[in-house]
């Protein structure tokens, strides 16, 4: 596993990192073993650090990575996420007596005093001109409630605004994936100038890009892969990256055409994603154990050939770019 500096902070983060919206909720059932059983082989195989949210699972995911960390010796970071827990979700609710609630949450779920990173959780878009917001961000890191802050964000103008405006800012949290190329246009050179993070999230794009679903793949009613896969319940880019399913089916085929002997498609698709000098980490979710050792093994696979980095690019202009390109 390589590790590499979060943007101006002092964590090295190992770059194939955990996602754990999966275990909290929204991705199926997962049982409690289950969940910690993928947590701890994420940490066995050089995982250091974990993305979350406070409403994954209303809490769960951050009470299980709690647990997880309380039993394990080793040093590990983690991310969480403010903000959704508003309703209405409106930039007003954006401000310090909010946030410093949510992050009274996290501080107890997580067993923690102090918050390595807090992330802003895809606010509406004026939020990132929205001077208060930040101000209160700042208000945390001063009181030592958290260490650093970052966003997460659905469209690459709303991650420009930001760290154009607010130099404080860490990291973006972003989708990017082979299905989802314009941060690597637009976006990673200013992040390389400025010194901000990239967490590369969604990475294989709600499982479509493990090549191992068809067709005929059934998700279960509390899957947001069969109730948001029209964008009914949160932004649709969260789901297959945006991109309808039949089309992602029929890409991911001829990628996998593509690959050398022997590579999975999972694999290819996080290996990808980290030749890629911007990205600091991408964030896979894993709900058992053998999907944790799948998406961990990636990160010692050597680069990958200029043929299958232009077989990507090339897919991407014929059958991606128009459903998502323009729209994030």
């Amino acid at each position: 596993m390589k590790y590499h500096q979060l943007g101006r902070t002092d964590m090295q983060v190992s770059e194939i990192s955990f996602g754990a919206w999966a275990i909290g909720g929204s991705w199926g059932e997962v049982t409690e073993e289950e969940a910690l059983g993928a947590l701890n082989t994420a940490i066995d195989m050089g995982v250091n650090f974990i993305d979350t949210a406070d409403v994954y699972g209303d809490g769960r995911s951050e009470r299980l990575i709690a647990r997880t960390l309380k039993s394990r010796g080793e040093k590990v970071y983690v991310a969480t996420k403010a903000g959704r827990r508003l309703d209405p979700h409106v930039a007003e609710g954006y401000n310090y007596r909010n946030l410093s609630a949510y992050v009274e949450r996290s501080l107890q779920n997580l067993d923690t005093d102090a918050l390595d990173l807090v992330q802003l959780h895809c606010p509406p878009t004026p939020v990132y001109e929205q001077d208060e917001t930040f101000d209160a961000l700042e208000r945390l890191v001063q009181q030592g409630k958290i260490r650093y802050y970052g966003i997460s964000v659905e469209k690459v103008s709303e991650a420009l605004t930001a760290v154009a405006r607010y130099p404080n800012i860490q990291s973006v949290q972003i989708i990017f994936n082979m299905f989802r190329l314009k941060p690597a246009e637009e976006f990673f050179p200013v992040a390389k100038a400025r010194q901000v993070g990239i967490l590369a999230r969604v990475p294989l794009a709600s499982g479509l890009l493990t090549g191992r679903m068809t067709a005929a793949t059934a998700f279960s009613p509390d899957d947001h892969r069969n109730f948001n896969r029209y964008g009914d319940s949160f932004d649709v880019g969260e789901t297959f990256s945006g991109v309808p399913y039949e089309i992602g089916l029929r890409a991911v085929e001829e990628i996998k055409a593509a690959l050398p002997e022997g590579m999975s498609m999972t694999a290819a698709a996080l290996r990808w994603i980290t030749m890629f000098d911007a990205v600091t980490c991408a964030i896979p979710g894993a709900k058992r154990p053998d999907q944790a050792r799948q998406n961990f093994s990636a990160g010692d696979l050597p680069p990958l050939p200029d043929s299958l980095m232009q077989t990507v690019q090339s897919v991407y202009d014929r059958l991606i770019r128009e459903h998502v390109h323009n729209r994030w």
